[in-house]
């Protein structure tokens, strides 16, 4: 039983995918940033979830990581002609590090911290002086080996789905590592 309503949720969600990939996308990375941001909030010890700070991070996922993605990966494909060899692969995964990677992480602590956390920008800016060489040194060190499956074996519809489900770890990451840069030094 349980694994009929799994296989038919999964169609459904094929079936969505297939004929409203963008929207689908888009609500997948809301819900997995949503998702994300709950683990994270209970891992560092918040007793009642920020409801606020919940649905601004399902506003990030679904108005720029799945749109985002979706357009990014769709652009990939057509200038490396859909070609997976090795060579090509290391390519799309170099273009990304070198892109998208920054933007995305640099986006996300500005987002947080002026958006989320309404600190002034002075604040955001002097932490993102501070801590983005060492999260964008992380992200190298996290993000190139699932590129590379991504753009290696994933079917370009489902990359966005594959690298969102894998942004949901690297969020609970960065949403801890915001929460510790918050923190009363003792």
């Amino acid at each position: 039983m349980t694994g009929n309503v799994a296989k038919k949720s999964l169609q459904s969600y094929l079936s969505q995918l297939q004929r409203h990939p963008l929207r689908t996308k888009a609500i997948t990375a809301g819900v997995l940033s949503a998702i994300s941001d709950i683990v994270s909030q209970k891992l560092s010890g918040i007793q009642k979830l920020q409801i606020r700070r919940i649905l601004l991070k399902v506003l990030f996922g679904f108005a720029y990581l799945g749109p985002f993605g979706h357009f990014f990966h769709m652009m990939l494909d057509k200038v490396f002609k859909g070609k997976q060899d090795p060579k090509t692969v290391a390519k799309k995964v170099l273009v990304e590090q070198l892109t998208v990677s920054p933007l995305n992480n640099m986006l996300f602590m500005v987002y947080y911290g002026w958006i989320v956390e309404g600190r002034p920008w002075t604040q955001v800016r002097s932490r993102i002086r501070k801590d983005y060489p060492s999260v964008q040194l992380t992200a190298w060190t996290f993000w190139p080996v699932f590129g590379w499956i991504n753009h290696k074996y994933v079917p370009l519809h489902l990359r966005v789905i594959f690298q969102s489900s894998i942004a949901f770890c690297w969020g609970i990451f960065l949403n801890l590592r915001a929460r510790s840069m918050l923190l009363p030094k003792p």
